[in-house]
């Protein structure tokens, strides 16, 4: 117990340390660009001026409904979650998992061994199998009426703007970072440069939930997009798909091989949200509570 205690105090201090060296630049460990505070806040920035210059809807305001709220939900699940509870909790549960496979002599679950392959890859393989893992938990959120609960958090954006990327609930982090660790750890990932293949992650994944238009081509069938992703926010949707469609992170391909991929008609005007929305609670703290006590 006290080797536990003594990795939760060190993922504490270690995380903190992080954090104020990625605010202040204080590193050296790394090129000063991969800098995952100011990319959040630069893409973040981006993605506003485009709204804002080229809108979809263009009668939705520029500060949208509860944008501020969605503001501090991506400083909130990107750092703040990981400081006051997951980084120690995830330190404990490596260390624990690892200590139970010893019970049976196993010391290493690496199955594949790809740190011989080029960068380029290895990032390659890293994005496709997670995106994959992502996509079948993401289905898992909507199909599992207890994980519903949670995932409706996201699904409570009533006014589609790039910041509702990342108003989920933080059962949402436990959920797909425990249900990805051990395929990923299997294939020996220990990659330096995972800053390239989550800041395109995030980059598309603002994109998904902007109040922008892109015409893609063929690419809609490999790459998310804006009004493929809004019908995956709407609140309506035919009996036979009453367990959601379109559940792609980044990609689209998923879909489109597995059968849930929905785009009847342009969906920029449809109503988003769940039956019971509106009594769906509004503030912060009500809101990442929920999914312990009442369901609406």
């Amino acid at each position: 117990m006290e080797r536990y205690i003594e990795i939760i105090r060190n993922a504490y201090e270690g995380y903190a340390n992080y954090l104020w060296q990625e605010i202040s630049f204080q590193y050296d460990y790394k090129p000063w660009w991969q800098n995952y505070f100011w990319a959040l806040i630069l893409i973040s920035l981006l993605f506003l001026a485009w709204e804002w210059l080229r809108p979809w809807r263009k009668d939705q305001p520029k500060f949208r409904k509860d944008f501020w709220l969605d503001a501090f939900y991506m400083f909130f699940n990107f750092f703040l979650f990981s400081l006051i509870l997951f980084n120690a909790l995830s330190e404990v549960f490596v260390n624990a998992f690892n200590d139970f496979l010893g019970l049976f002599g196993l010391t290493n679950v690496v199955a594949l061994e790809i740190g011989s392959w080029s960068i380029l890859l290895q990032l390659f393989t890293l994005f496709i199998i997670r995106d994959f893992i992502q996509w079948w938990t993401h289905r898992l959120l909507h199909y599992s009426p207890r994980l519903w609960e949670y995932h409706k958090v996201h699904h409570s954006v009533e006014q589609m703007g790039f910041a509702a990327h990342l108003r989920y609930h933080w059962m949402e982090t436990v959920v797909y970072r425990t249900i990805e660790y051990l395929p990923l750890a299997m294939i020996g990932f220990g990659i330096d440069d995972f800053f390239f293949v989550h800041m395109f992650t995030l980059a598309i994944g603002h994109w998904n939930h902007a109040n922008i238009k892109v015409r893609l081509g063929p690419l809609k069938y490999v790459l998310n997009n804006p009004n493929m992703h809004m019908w995956h926010h709407a609140h309506d949707l035919p009996e036979d798909r009453k367990y959601g469609v379109n559940f792609g992170l980044t990609l689209s391909i998923w879909d489109y091989l597995f059968g849930t991929a929905y785009i009847p008609y342009s969906g920029k005007s449809i109503k988003l949200g769940f039956p019971g929305v509106k009594k769906f609670p509004k503030t912060f703290w009500q809101q990442i509570t929920h999914g312990f006590r009442k369901r609406y």
